[in-house]
């Protein structure tokens, strides 16, 4: 794959790879707020590759910067789409973790070099992490969807599978494309509150995070956002509490949420069925 730039190899297979990208999809930069968290409380970490944004951006719309260094050098930055090995601080397999930038051009090509990351490095399930404005109340834990293209992987974790038909979007055509090579790919997407889409949100990552967990069994330190979570909605309940129309439209909006069920199975139960379609699923990419 010519646009892929590798610094090392994975060092033991990673049968995981989770990703968000900045962009549509990344509402208040929820979801790669989520990445670059995993990043920082991973015990370790190990660069593997980079995708060369040439090919990929109109640098008018997603400009390079530039930087004077400790040195006085002058230095500029790309947009980047980096992938880290992390070891997690709880005892498994390592994760390949990629955050980025949703590309301007050339999504098919764009896809295949993400694909080719995960190939490489061993992994059998690609986890996509989005954030949507929704109807959601910023007084409730905020949502968190999920779906699975392997229909025995969906219902083993009680995921949906993908049902929407229309236009799309480079996280849908990235989904297709890393199911015709093989690759599991494990969906989820928060919904953040669409009256109050300002970055970053603390509530909406964590939800992010503990559903992963919940999902995966990687310890991704979500509790970690438990004070700035609480903090986030203050300052919203201090700006809705001058406002009675919008006191009146999040209470319609608690009903709502209120009134829905979603009956989840344990963490635990989830997290070993996933890991027991991994041992059911050793050649999945292949």
């Amino acid at each position: 794959m010519d646009y892929v730039r590798w610094q090392s190899r994975a060092s033991t297979e990673a049968p995981i790879l989770v990703m968000a990208l900045e962009g549509l999809f990344d509402i208040a930069g929820a979801a790669t707020d989520a990445i670059d968290h995993l990043v920082e409380q991973s015990d370790a970490k190990s660069r593997l590759a980079t995708i060369d944004p040439e090919a990929f951006y109109d640098f008018t719309q997603q400009r390079p910067t530039v930087a004077v260094t400790s040195s006085g050098e002058r230095e500029l930055s790309w947009p980047a789409n980096d992938a880290y090995e992390l070891t997690m601080p709880s005892s498994g397999p390592s994760v390949i973790a990629l955050a980025g930038i949703e590309p301007h051009l050339r999504w098919r090509t764009f896809s295949e070099a993400i694909a080719h990351i995960a190939l490489e490095s061993g992994a059998r399930l690609v986890v996509t992490l989005g954030a949507m404005a929704g109807l959601a109340p910023h007084t409730r834990a905020l949502g968190v969807v999920g779906s699975a293209s392997d229909a025995a992987l969906a219902q083993r974790l009680g995921l949906g599978k993908p049902s929407y038909e229309g236009p799309t979007g480079l996280v849908g055509a990235l989904h297709v494309h890393l199911h015709e090579v093989g690759l599991a790919v494990i969906s989820l997407r928060v919904s953040v509150p669409h009256y109050v889409t300002q970055a970053p949100n603390a509530e909406a990552t964590r939800s992010l995070l503990a559903r992963l967990e919940l999902v995966t069994g990687v310890d991704t330190g979500h509790r970690d956002f438990d004070a700035p979570a609480r903090e986030w909605r203050a300052r919203v309940d201090e700006a809705v509490a001058s406002d009675s129309d919008m006191q009146r439209y999040v209470a319609q909006l608690e009903a709502q949420v209120d009134s829905a069920t979603d009956l989840l199975p344990s963490g635990e139960d989830i997290a070993a069925e996933l890991q027991a379609w991994l041992r059911d699923n050793p050649d999945s990419n292949s």
